[in-house]
């Protein structure tokens, strides 16, 4: 200490002697603050006041010892350091010697930068190790922000196809995907360790929706009867319960995309048939009545009552496709709603389920340009006992696969086939049914929690969520291990203890949540026990919340094992996958959480993978010599087989992907019912959720439509309409002439023979 304060008093006199001949006197009544003065004497004041430092972005202020006060303080707070005056008055005078023994007018500010840490690193060497860690801070978050600039001028000017459900031609959107990227790069600097962020930058692990994972959960099967019931509050505004079924729609309608808007994810409504039907009978014993007091027959008000029933079912429906299709969420997407529907037995319930079919049958648009819209996806859940040969709801099924071969839904989930959906159905007459394409909820009971606590515990599936998926890309570790030299499943299990970290910390952080950020879910009864004070913390909601094990490539995994497809081969295949169900259900046993493991359905990500493999290990062939990989658990869109084998062949994956999995084939056949129904029925009896795969067309100009055109053959025009399958859920390969998806996945539609 003694000799540092001896080597700046030496410097300083040197360097003061021949710099305030160069410099201009300035009154001493402009010389800043009485702060400043106690740090440096009158002259050498004089001099420095005549420096001017350029600052990063090129502007420029006068030199001021008094900020070399403030962080330097900051820097020794945090390391539990206090300076004192003598030791702030020696690194300022240290300081003020450098700076003049630059002999500079002009200083450019990193230069005052290593001053200071020079200063520091001789009296404190923690300090000043604090002090560049905060300055090499400032420096990743300019260069982030460069790197958000460089992305908003992507998404301005270009667009984004990331997500088929963002329509980035919208201001709102753009806004949105702009806020996205800055979120996105918070989360990689603030929430992920250094191993962490590099598997995810060069690919072993994908973590989903980075952007908003800090903020909200992921995907859930909201409780809207339960919202419902009694009245809500929604925007510090109070709803009274629905008394016709006309208003029951539009504040439906109104909660769902309300709640929606404050998570990111699919948003299910489960069982909506079961929710409208007593709105329905509300409004038909209302209008029976009306109809009786103005003189008609009984007979005659029962059947105009059922009419209007009927006319406000279509209505609802109508009204909510226009709005869950044109309406953009908070969030700048059209929200990813998925409702179920198909087992309400009683005839209010019963003609829900039949017009939301034959709505959706209908299609929207002008009178002879009529074409399915996307939202919300519908899911048809099958009972064999209710919708099987001369059951009571056979002609609803029927119904179901009309609507099927003219707009792709309704997806189809077996609740009486083999498997675990159809056990929890079969033994609790509980139904799972999907968040948004394909995510399943594991097991909650009400007493027991993840095991049932006795033989009358049943388990809670409505107003449960996930809290986010992270996925493991099997091919990439596959090849890191052969690299390495490693064994393949030392190698996985390092990334899954990565994931599974991953998971517990997110737990831990969104538990820190107040009830405030969204509630309609933890305040007014959309989340199970969601009815909690808005400044009360979430955490104990999370006990039934799942995190997800995303699996991809499955396929690529096996070609890379031994050059055969999942056609062709597959036991590897299911080996790592029983491997990985083994190690989850231990981390399940271990972390008290609901780990679930999830077929990911890759949409921008199909092609990132394959630019992350090929950085990684090159081009192999049929692993990364597409533009795309393969979907989780599915079979090769491009192998030549039939939809019988295709069924055969994905089923025996089935049961090993409970937290996450749909089985689609597509249909090689002209809007053909017979072939729809049974290969419908045979999905049902293996116990899938199906989904019905064709290419629809429809030319915007003519109203002309058939499947899988690229021009009209009726008037010649290729301004067409055409909805795929994205992955689990439908999407636009074409509008106007441009598409939503991303290149990869459009290479993907392309080849497709067997999906």
């Amino acid at each position: 200490m003694n000799n540092f304060k001896e080597n700046v008093a030496s410097e300083q006199q040197q360097n003061e002697t021949t710099f305030l001949k160069s410099v201009a006197v300035t009154k001493p009544e402009t010389l800043g603050s009485s702060k400043t003065t106690n740090y440096i004497d009158f002259e050498t004041k004089i001099a420095v006041n005549n420096i001017q430092i350029i600052k990063k972005d090129g502007t420029k202020e006068v030199y001021d010892i008094q900020k070399v006060v403030n962080a330097i303080k900051k820097s020794a707070a945090r390391m539990l350091v206090e300076f004192t005056d003598e030791e702030i008055n020696c690194i300022c005078n240290y300081v003020n010697s450098s700076v003049l023994k630059t002999k500079q007018t002009e200083i450019e500010i990193f230069k005052m930068h290593c001053i200071v840490e020079n200063a520091l690193e001789n009296l404190n060497p923690k300090v000043a190790k604090s002090y560049r860690n905060y300055r090499d801070y400032k420096i990743d978050f300019v260069n982030m922000l460069d790197k958000v600039y460089q992305e908003s001028q992507k998404i301005m000017y270009i667009g984004d196809k990331e997500n088929s459900n963002a329509d980035s031609a919208l201001v709102s959107t753009k806004r949105s995907l702009i806020f996205n990227e800055l979120n996105k790069e918070l989360y990689k600097k603030f929430f992920l360790t250094v191993p962490e962020l590099q598997a995810s930058r060069d690919g072993y692990i994908y973590i989903h929706d980075m952007s908003a994972r800090r903020d909200t959960m992921n995907c859930c099967l909201f409780d809207v009867a339960n919202v419902l019931k009694g009245g809500f509050e929604m925007g510090n505004l109070w709803y009274n319960e629905p008394k016709t079924l006309e208003v029951a729609f539009d504040v439906i309608g109104d909660i769902v995309m309300a709640a929606a808007s404050q998570q990111y994810g699919g948003f299910t409504v489960p069982e909506v048939d079961k929710i409208l039907a007593p709105y329905a009978e509300k409004t038909f014993n209302k209008n029976f009545q009306k109809y009786i007091d103005l003189g008609v027959t009984q007979e005659k008000a029962e059947a105009e009552a059922l009419k209007d029933v009927e006319k406000d079912l279509h209505d609802g429906f109508q009204g909510w496709e226009y709005k869950f299709n044109t309406v953009a969420s908070s969030r700048g997407d059209y929200p990813f709603i998925t409702m179920t529907m198909g087992l309400g037995t009683d005839k209010f319930a019963k003609m829900a389920s039949m017009m939301m079919l034959t709505v959706r049958k209908e299609g929207q648009g002008k009178k002879e340009n009529k074409k399915p819209v996307l939202f919300p996806k519908v899911v048809f859940l099958y009972d064999e006992e209710l919708h099987g040969k001369d059951g009571e709801l056979e002609d609803l099924f029927d119904a179901g696969i009309e609507c099927s071969k003219k707009a792709m839904y309704p997806d189809w989930l077996s609740l009486t086939g083999d498997g675990y959906v159809a056990s929890m159905y079969k033994q609790y007459k509980r139904v799972i049914s999907p968040m948004g394409c394909r995510a399943f909820l594991s097991p909650w009971f009400e007493k027991g929690g993840m095991t049932p606590a006795d033989a009358n515990d049943k388990p809670i599936f409505v107003g449960r969520f996930n809290i986010g998926a992270i996925s493991l890309h099997l091919p990439m570790i596959y090849a890191k291990a052969q690299k390495d030299g490693k064994d393949f499943y030392e190698t996985l299990d390092y990334y899954m203890e990565m994931i599974r970290n991953l998971h517990k910390r997110t737990y831990e952080y969104l538990g820190e949540m107040r009830a405030s950020i969204n509630p309609l879910a933890f305040c007014e009864g959309g989340f199970y026990g969601g009815n909690l004070k808005h400044t009360e913390k979430i955490k104990p909601l999370l006990k039934s919340a799942t995190a997800s094990f995303g699996i991809t490539a499955l396929n690529e995994l096996q070609e890379l094992h031994n050059g055969k497809s999942l056609v062709e081969d597959g036991n590897f295949a299911l080996e790592v996958m029983e491997y990985i169900n083994k190690k989850v259900n231990q981390f399940k046993e271990e972390d008290g959480h609901l780990y679930a493991i999830y077929g990911t359905p890759a949409e921008n990500l199909c092609g990132l993978q394959v630019h992350q493999f090929r950085k990684k290990f090159g081009v192999k062939e049929k692993v990364s010599d597409r533009g795309y990989v393969s979907n989780s658990f599915h079979c090769h869109v491009s192998e030549k087989i039939g939809p019988i084998e295709k069924q055969d062949l994905e089923g025996r994956f089935w049961n090993l992907l409970n937290g996450g999995k749909i089985q689609y084939v597509k249909y090689p056949v002209s809007y053909n019912t017979k072939a729809i129904e049974t290969l419908v029925k045979r999905a049902m009896v293996k116990g899938f959720y199906e989904g019905v795969n064709m290419s629809l067309a429809y030319c915007d100009d003519c109203g002309h439509q058939e499947l899988s055109m690229d021009i009209c053959p009726k008037c010649g025009s290729s301004n067409l309409t055409k909805i795929d399958r994205m992955n689990g859920y439908l999407s636009y390969s074409r509008v106007k002439g441009d598409t939503r998806l991303n290149i990869a996945k459009m290479e993907e539609i392309k080849d497709r023979v067997s999906m």
